[in-house]
């Protein structure tokens, strides 16, 4: 009798355990996040296909300025970005990436890896400043 209550009692808390737990919805901060993560993504794939209109389209004029003068000519590149912290304060959203590049050029190759934080703007999200060490600036001559 007792193995039989000892193996009820034990059903039951599995049971209750297994009971259907509340989808929560993202938070706007999260939403903001993603939608960084994904912008910085499409600023790397239009510099690396070398896509100026796509690169317009998801900077700010400032930003795009800021990309396109530091710009030197490359044969190919693999550019490989790593999201790591994305800051929302006083209303200016920050997003830091580390990242690694390989640019050929000439018929040399060119290894570089740094940690390059993007300022964001407006809504749609757009790259608005590029701070600290810019992918886009190699490869050095």
């Amino acid at each position: 009798m007792k193995k039989i209550l000892a193996l009820m009692l034990i059903l039951l808390v599995f049971v209750a355990a297994c009971g259907k737990s509340e989808i929560k919805k993202p938070t706007a901060d999260s939403l903001l996040a993603t939608e960084a993560f994904v912008l910085a993504e499409k600023v790397r794939g239009a510099y690396v296909a070398r896509d100026m209109s796509a690169l317009q389209a998801n900077t700010t004029p400032e930003g795009y300025k800021a990309i396109t003068e530091s710009m030197k000519l490359f044969d190919s590149a693999t550019l490989e970005f790593n999201p790591l912290l994305f800051d929302i304060r006083e209303g200016k959203m920050t997003l830091f990436v580390s990242w690694t590049g390989v640019w050929k050029k000439r018929g040399q190759t060119f290894d570089e890896r740094g940690l390059v934080v993007f300022g964001l703007k407006g809504r749609p999200l757009k790259v608005d400043t590029v701070q600290r060490a810019s992918p886009f600036r190699y490869p050095e001559d």
